[in-house]
């Protein structure tokens, strides 16, 4: 399989790229499937109905969260209706939603997309670790699905290598999000499974994060809050990981960064073919 996971969808700038790339992306790299975080798609923070619906409409087959998942209260009804639309698997029992789900590709093949947070610097839910376990033994890579691609989403870059660790040879694919900022670790790990520790975000990179540096900066050194934060509305990057799987097994053949836009230089997978303007 060819597989496309989108980092951190931020505010207007980060949907505009995404919704203009992706189709074209679709076909141009062949994908068979492709998962966005859109956390903070509504301006920054959480995400809506309207707003996973342009993602499906635009190529996106599933759609994971993060910590801002509940900002926007209208989530809560269709993030229970619609399987394709996750939010963190650890949360406790009886939050609206699920953490993992089994996503039909267009051709019918079986991906699992999990939605993973972590807690070292963050909101303390259950055990990341015992979580992953448990639907990874419920659900066999090769076995009873054809994939298998984990967001990790955390601060710590150290608790998501050991998830991606922990994962290794029973994932296709565990990548980070939330920092915001794309490393450049992109590997296959001994076993088998692709990881990055940050795929990016999909946003204006003239920001703190994603969001307007004036105020951003501001609150760091002032420490008086004079305004909500808002999403920068520059030009935006679109930051992601490809990977291919192999048909049998669903462990990764290769792995690659993809920056598209923006102000962060243009990355390209090296072993497709190139892409105008691009370099390899």
């Amino acid at each position: 399989m060819k597989i496309l996971f989108c980092g951190d969808l931020v505010g207007r700038a980060g949907r505009d790229v995404v919704l203009e790339q992706l189709p074209t992306l679709r076909t141009e790299m062949g994908l068979d499937f492709v998962v966005v975080n859109a956390e903070n798609a509504a301006h920054g923070f959480g995400l809506t109905q309207k707003i996973c619906e342009e993602l499906f409409e635009a190529g996106a087959d599933a759609i994971t969260t993060g910590n801002h998942v509940w900002d926007q209260r209208e989530i809560i009804p269709f993030i229970d209706a619609d399987p394709r639309v996750l939010r963190p698997l650890n949360y406790t029992s009886g939050t609206p939603g699920r953490g993992s789900s089994v996503v039909k590709a267009r051709d019918g093949r079986t991906v699992l997309v999990v939605n993973l947070m972590c807690r070292l610097f963050m909101e303390l839910l259950d055990d990341p670790f015992v979580a992953i376990d448990g639907v990874l033994r419920s659900h066999v890579l090769g076995k009873s699905v054809d994939a298998v691609l984990i967001d990790v989403h955390g601060e710590a870059t150290s608790e998501k290598v050991a998830l991606g660790h922990v994962c290794d040879g029973r994932a296709s694919l565990v990548v980070g999000t939330h920092t915001h900022i794309p490393t450049a670790d992109a590997q296959v790990l001994p076993g088998g499974t692709a990881y990055q520790t940050d795929a990016g975000m999909c946003g204006d990179y003239d920001s703190v994060i994603g969001m307007q540096k004036e105020t951003a900066v501001a609150k760091f050194r002032a420490k008086v809050v004079t305004e909500r934060l808002a999403p920068a509305r520059g030009p935006a990057s679109l930051c992601g990981v490809y990977v291919e799987t192999d048909d049998a097994s669903g462990l990764a053949i290769r792995v690659a960064p993809l920056v598209l836009g923006g102000r962060l230089l243009p990355a390209w997978p090296s072993f497709l073919p190139p892409r105008e303007g691009v370099p390899k």
